[in-house]
């Protein structure tokens, strides 16, 4: 009896202590989730895993721990408790219940930790639950994505930076010979005040570090002590001229302390500043489309400077963060915010922009196919605002982790690139980049375009871009040419004859590729052979020859139709060609007849410095004497009626 008694006893005291530790958990869960509320990601991280480890796991716990660190770029810790949530067992588990947007994450982290196969599993499912998403069209458009990244070219070498720290180095831009950077480097020192409680390291300051003309990099040191503040200052930007600064800052009041909306939030909001007499930074200013209700940051200059690129949360929004544009007035004030639309933007995050001197935008997403966590993007802005389709920079510049605030001079081919990768010395590091060494073979088929039979002794030259031949190549019995190796990044012209052929010019625009370019060249058959009285400006099919107006040299577009009577002429060495310039009606007549003189012999000096001789040209201007139609001095016409009468003719006079 006395031993059931005991035995009892020893149960009650088992369930009663079990009872008191549940309800220690659960106070302490909500004391995280306090801390998880008010954005203390780190010590909400900490109260998580400490009631984890005593066993107290459920749905919420997994997802804010989750959440915590992926909100951190912490994508390995966050991939620990993602997986938990979705293939461990625990008392409340339910995955038809939770936010489809889990499913994207946790196929990120996988990604990061380059489980690709099971990370497109859970993307599938992420499909079903969101149709719509752009992301989910992205991935289904690019299922052989991580092939194509694979197979892309190295292009760079990179290399971690001698001046990274132990915490946050991130978004290097250049001043001069100076590198500017974002950096929280001072966390080792500053009071719990100072340490930001959404990563646990210290707020950010801007820093500069001097380029030693080894190319070593100076002890950092901060940029400046009148822009530093009491809260985040990161990201900058600046003007050609060094003398304006863009950059990033939390929303603060008067005395530099965070500012904080109803939501008790305090958001980014981009500043301006110039370099006064004095050497100094000062006038800094908020830009006026700036909002206590929603993030503006990260600026991007266009070279010349008339367009400010930035990532926003505003209203027109297409996913969480999206690239956005204003127009920077010459006589001041700013263009209402445009987003730069779905090309770039998606469902996901799309920050950090910036924009190279050949008009390239770099970016960082993560709605993008990818290799994980943030990648980096480039495309072209065209000269009318529109956005080309979008390209993984691919490795090494990308990685499984966060790979973001890219930066490149594209004349030096070296730049800088931000990332949380393995192998760094703190939680995000930068690493500089120079483009590999790079060399291509410009190689193809020439062919018939209405047979499609390869073309034998068909003759292809390559020219740079100031006509100047490099090459000149024959095509063997399968119609193959091949060129020697040539430097990567030029551009390079291709024209391709044969006789009875219309001669094709094609422009090769740089690229840097390793290796063989294809380049394949159809011509058109001269359906009938030439003959004496053609004009080969007809029979070839030119576009018209323009001069500049009240001149007479040859001008590149123009040159680019006349090589094509140039290579025709080679390939009946015996023809020779009568060249005849004609004006309009409009001017006066004797000046019209002099102009079109001087070009008709500016054409023919020209074709004879590409080779052919000048006893096989011969030719004159003819003013307005043979004009095409009726519109002759003080005839009202149209333009295009005018336009008629402006040509060049090359009439063949022997063959």
């Amino acid at each position: 009896m006395i031993r059931n008694i005991q035995k009892i006893g020893l149960l009650l005291a088992l369930t009663i202590g079990g009872a008191l530790t549940g309800h220690s958990q659960i106070a302490k869960e909500r004391k995280a989730d306090k801390e998880f509320e008010t954005l203390a990601y780190i010590d909400a991280i900490s109260v998580y895993e400490r009631i984890a480890e005593k066993g107290h796991i459920n749905t919420s716990v997994l997802q804010k721990l989750g959440d915590a660190n992926y909100f951190n770029g912490k994508l390995t810790a966050a991939n620990k408790w993602y997986a938990q949530l979705f293939e461990s067992d625990y008392p409340d588990k339910d995955i038809s219940s939770l936010s489809s947007e889990y499913y994207y994450r946790y196929a990120q982290t996988l990604r990061a930790m380059q489980d690709y196969q099971r990370a497109d599993q859970i993307m599938a499912e992420f499909a079903k639950l969101e149709a719509q998403d752009s992301r989910v069209a992205l991935y289904q458009a690019n299922k052989n994505y991580r092939e194509s990244i694979k197979e892309m070219p190295e292009r760079y070498q990179v290399q971690n930076l001698e001046i990274n720290s132990e915490y946050s180095d991130y978004g290097a831009t250049l001043l001069e010979n100076k590198l500017v950077f974002t950096s929280a480097r001072e966390t080792a020192t500053q009071s719990k005040s100072r340490i930001h409680s959404w990563t646990g390291e210290s707020y950010t300051s801007l820093y500069t570090s001097e380029i030693n003309p080894d190319g070593s990099f100076s002890e950092p040191e901060k940029f400046s002590k009148d822009l530093d503040s009491k809260v985040n200052d990161a990201t900058a930007v600046f003007t050609s001229d060094g003398k304006t600064m863009y950059f990033t800052r939390n929303n603060s009041n008067t005395s530099g302390r965070k500012k904080r909306n109803k939501a008790n939030e305090s958001l980014l909001k981009i500043y301006k500043a110039r370099l006064n007499d004095k050497g100094e930074w000062d006038n800094v200013e908020a830009l006026p489309f700036n909002s206590d209700n929603f993030n503006t940051a990260h600026p991007a200059l266009t070279s010349d400077g008339k367009w400010l690129y930035f990532s926003s949360d505003r209203e027109g929004t297409l996913g969480q963060s999206d690239i956005f544009r204003v127009a920077i007035y010459e006589l001041g004030g700013y263009s209402e915010p445009e987003n730069v639309g779905s090309v770039v933007n998606t469902s996901g995050r799309e920050t950090f922009p910036f924009i190279s001197e050949e008009n390239l935008l770099f970016f960082a997403s993560d709605g993008h196919p990818g290799l994980g966590g943030l990648d980096v993007f480039v495309s072209r802005i065209n000269a009318d605002g529109s956005i080309s389709e979008v390209t993984n920079m691919g490795s090494p510049i990308n990685s499984s982790m966060d790979d973001f605030g890219f930066y490149i001079n594209q004349t030096s081919g070296k730049g800088f690139v931000s990332s949380n990768r393995q192998g760094g010395k703190g939680s995000d590091d930068i690493y500089f980049f120079k483009e590999k060494p790079c060399e291509q073979v410009i190689t193809g088929i020439v062919y018939d375009n209405h047979t499609q039979a390869v073309l034998k002794d068909a003759k292809v030259i390559l020219s740079d871009a100031m006509y100047q031949s490099v090459d000149t190549l024959y095509t063997d019995a399968e119609g193959r040419y091949r060129s020697k190796s040539k430097a990567c990044g030029v551009k390079y012209r291709l024209q391709a004859v044969k006789e009875n052929y219309t001669p094709v010019e094609l422009v090769l625009q740089p690229e840097r590729t390793n290796g063989e370019r294809v380049v394949n060249i159809g011509l058109d058959p001269i359906m009938e052979p030439v003959k004496v009285n053609d004009d080969l400006f007809k029979k070839l099919k030119l576009q018209p020859i323009y001069f500049d107006f009240d001149k007479s040299n040859i001008r590149p577009d123009a040159a680019i139709e006349l090589a094509k009577v140039v290579e025709v002429m080679k390939a009946y060495p015996t023809m020779k060609v009568d060249v005849r310039s004609h004006t309009d009606s409009r001017g006066n007549d004797a000046y019209n007849m002099k102009l079109s003189d001087r070009r008709a012999k500016s054409t023919i000096k020209w074709m004879i410095q590409q080779g052919i001789q000048a006893d096989r040209l011969t030719g004159k201007g003819y003013g307005e004497s043979q004009l095409l139609n009726n519109c002759s001095n003080g005839v009202p016409c149209s333009v295009e009626e005018h336009q008629l009468n402006r040509r060049s003719e090359f009439i063949v006079t022997e063959l």
